[in-house]
């Protein structure tokens, strides 16, 4: 069974970068056809896709995020980590790392999710 698990600073300031990285287990992230998401809920809202990690070690990231978004992995460490520059609090969420079996949209393994708060 794949785990993931989420970890990274639960606040950060304003303007800074946000980094998150999520350690792997039960699987390897270089498996074929497996690409691995990150996914926020900010408080109140729904589920947003920020980006994902392919098992070739390309990217692909949201629209509205890809200009402060970058996703690079460790295949020696089996993890990967998001980064989230010139943050605001509106990127204060429920950071969540998860599987995408196939690059089909969905997510069959999640991490718990972690919070990180943006403020000064």
């Amino acid at each position: 069974q794949v785990q993931l698990q989420e970890s990274g600073p639960g606040l950060v300031k304003p303007s800074q970068t946000l980094s998150l990285t999520c350690a792997v287990s039960g699987g390897s992230i270089t498996t074929n056809y497996d690409y691995w998401s990150w996914i926020r809920q900010p408080p109140g809202k729904g589920l947003e896709w920020i980006g994902y990690l392919a098992y070739s070690g390309s990217t692909y990231y949201s629209p509205s995020l890809k200009s402060r978004t970058s996703i690079s992995r460790d295949t020696s460490k089996n993890q990967f980590t998001l980064q989230l520059s010139s943050v605001t609090p509106e990127d204060t969420a429920v950071y969540y790392c998860a599987r995408d079996r196939n690059g089909l949209g969905f997510h069959d393994y999640w991490g718990q999710g972690t919070q990180v708060t943006v403020s000064s």
